[in-house]
């Protein structure tokens, strides 16, 4: 009774899978390093979720406007496109292993025999002339056995979405350092105002003190006192203007336009920030394209470690080559000029001077390193949440300290007039 042929290759492919070496990778649950208290779950990366225009909250036409230039004329986001793209023509190349590669060579070649060609006996020959035309199919495939394709598959796969997901981050943070110092810019300007009206007084002040103390009213130290403060308040404000400048031109390098042609016309912050809430579920962070991609990474680098221990393991290649040879063109491609050969090969290694072993094992190594790195990754998220908490936090008690000593001020500026 013969086996039917997909029944062959049904168990063939179950084989194979069931030898692929190295482990399978499940995604950490990074409780070596949690906090007393802590749930940690696995990790399922969130980056795909789309984060939409964030900065509309702020409701500002003009960092709307400014974060529509930078998506369209940063560089940043067109070379990380390059960099998914490299990444994932890598996996399709890896992919390509899979199937049996063909090649199309076909020749000609026509050689003459020398009539003089050294012989055991004297014999005397006529030099000849032979034509040989050769179309030949060349098949090559390496059965993979021992999974090294599939891993290496498998890695190449992880790093095209690590690729992925730092593109992402990369419009994150693009889009973020531009509300951040377009914040700071309008910052500056309101600084710049109310110095610019502080300096105003000290110099009605400078002048009244002038006049009294040429009137011999005060002693000298006064109006020296109230010179030295308004050289200050101009020193303060000379350096107010360099900030808004360079913070300027740091918004024009992030729009990808000229620091020279890139003007926004001051206008001090109106009105209060949105409302951040609280208590929001940490799975929020896996949206984060920085974790993901360090997940990712560590996925790449797991599959590498099975990629390195196949090559302990014997690699086995079928080859064969089939076409028409003959020496004359007019009967080329009959039956007669079929010519096949098919055979499978193999390859064990047996002594490669600790090669195989040392490839294990940097393989291993990188995978700890990948792991480290996704631990502090993950570390570090939940620091900047604590830090932007934190800051909300004391600046919302900062602002009301100043708004009480404003009004201070203003009543200590009408009782002094």
């Amino acid at each position: 009774m013969k086996t039917p042929p997909l029944l062959c290759a049904g168990l063939l492919l179950l084989v194979t899978a069931s030898c692929t070496v190295g482990p399978n990778y499940q995604p950490p649950v990074p409780a070596q390093f949690a906090p007393a208290g802590w749930h940690w779950k696995l990790a399922e990366p969130g980056d795909a979720v789309p984060k939409g225009d964030w900065w509309n909250v702020f409701h500002d036409p003009v960092l709307a406007g400014l974060e529509s230039t930078a998506l369209a004329g940063n560089q940043n986001p067109r070379a990380a496109v390059a960099r998914v793209d490299q990444a994932r023509a890598a996996a399709r190349l890896t992919r390509s292993q899979f199937f049996p590669e063909l090649s199309l060579d076909p020749s000609f070649t026509r050689q003459r025999v020398s009539g003089n060609e050294p012989l055991p006996f004297p014999v005397k020959l006529k030099p000849v002339y032979l034509d040989t035309f050769n179309v030949p199919l060349d098949l090559s495939y390496e059965i993979d056995l021992w999974g090294r394709v599939r891993r290496s598959f498998q890695s190449a796969a992880a790093q095209a979405q690590a690729t992925v997901a730092d593109s992402q981050n990369i419009l994150l943070i693009l889009t973020a350092d531009i509300a951040v110092n377009y914040f700071l810019l309008r910052s500056l300007d309101g600084q710049t105002a109310s110095l610019e009206g502080d300096l105003q007084l000290r110099g009605d002040s400078v002048r009244i003190l002038q006049a009294r103390y040429g009137a011999g009213s005060i002693p000298e130290m006064d109006a020296a006192q109230a010179r030295a403060g308004l050289a200050g308040a101009s020193s303060d404000l000379a350096d107010l203007r360099r900030q808004r400048a360079e913070t300027l031109d740091a918004l024009a390098l992030l729009c990808g336009r000229p620091a020279s042609s890139f003007t926004l016309t001051a206008s001090p912050l109106a009105g209060s920030p949105p409302a951040v809430p609280a208590g929001l579920p940490s799975s929020v962070l896996e949206r984060r394209p920085d974790i993901a991609a360090a997940e990712r990474n560590l996925a790449a680098k797991s599959a590498q470690i099975g990629a390195a221990r196949a090559a302990w393991f014997p690699v086995v290649r079928l080859t064969g080559q089939a076409g028409y040879l003959s020496g004359q063109a007019n009967n080329l491609f009959s039956m007669d000029s079929l010519a096949f050969s098919l055979g499978p090969g193999a390859s064990l290694p047996l002594f490669t001077a600790g090669r195989t072993a040392a490839q294990v094992r940097q393989a291993q190594s990188a995978y700890q390193e990948s792991l480290a790195n996704y631990q502090q990754a993950a570390l570090t998220a939940f620091k900047e949440v604590e830090d932007s908490l934190a800051q909300i936090t004391f600046w919302t008690a900062q602002a009301a300290a100043q708004a009480d000593a404003l009004a201070s001020a203003r009543r200590v500026t009408e009782l002094t007039q």
